[in-house]
């Protein structure tokens, strides 16, 4: 008799298992793909969706234009770009406060990110354009690392980092990165931005 109650115990717990397996399984398939990533920096490109609390008619889904200029009902265009979501979760409920609704609820998603590339070239062993994840930072070691580290031919210390502003300006950075690589230097100074190029190259012999 005991042993028959500790199987059927036994078998109780199986299957309260299977079921939470199961249920939690069902949660990740479910679960909706809008994130909120508060201190991610607005780009062109990203799909975004903006609820305000009890009044639908104002929520809306869209893609930041290249321009980054957003239009919205009432309170008409935002820049978006260069915002962190929570920038602009305060600048939208500061306008919608201003005239037209009483103290506004507001809430960015971020549906879908743009896609974020660096370049790597020159002597490392896959050169070519990096895609990294949009809601990190990466910097100039770790694009390396992804572009498949540095070949038997890398200059190290003579690395170049090109960056183009929004404006167009060009500026080219020299980066001693086997200084980096041995802690004499924080390689969270060269935190990369989208579409950055990084070139290594050769040594003389």
């Amino acid at each position: 008799m005991k042993s028959k109650i500790l199987s059927f115990f036994a078998l109780s717990l199986f299957c309260i298992g299977t079921v939470s397996a199961e249920r939690s399984q069902d949660d990740i398939e479910t679960a909706p793909p809008e994130a909120v990533y508060p201190n991610y920096v607005i780009q062109s490109s990203d799909v975004l969706r903006i609820e305000v609390f009890q009044e639908p008619d104002l929520s809306k889904e869209f893609r930041v234009p290249r321009n980054g200029n957003v239009q919205f009902p009432l309170i008409g265009t935002v820049q978006l770009s260069g915002k962190t979501v929570a920038e602009a979760e305060d600048l939208i409920q500061e306008l919608y406060d201003r005239d037209y609704l009483v103290n506004p609820q507001i809430s960015l998603l971020i549906l879908e990110f743009s896609q974020q590339t660096v370049s790597v070239l020159g002597a490392v062993n896959a050169p070519g354009k990096v895609l990294y994840p949009p809601e990190r930072e990466i910097n100039i070691l770790d694009a390396i690392s992804m572009a498949g580290g540095f070949n038997r031919l890398a200059r190290r210390n003579a690395v170049t980092l090109t960056r183009t502003d929004p404006d167009g300006k060009t500026t080219r950075y020299r980066v001693n990165v086997d200084e980096l690589i041995n802690g004499g230097a924080d390689p969270a100074v060269w935190t990369l931005k989208k579409d950055d190029v990084i070139n290594v190259p050769e040594r003389f012999f």
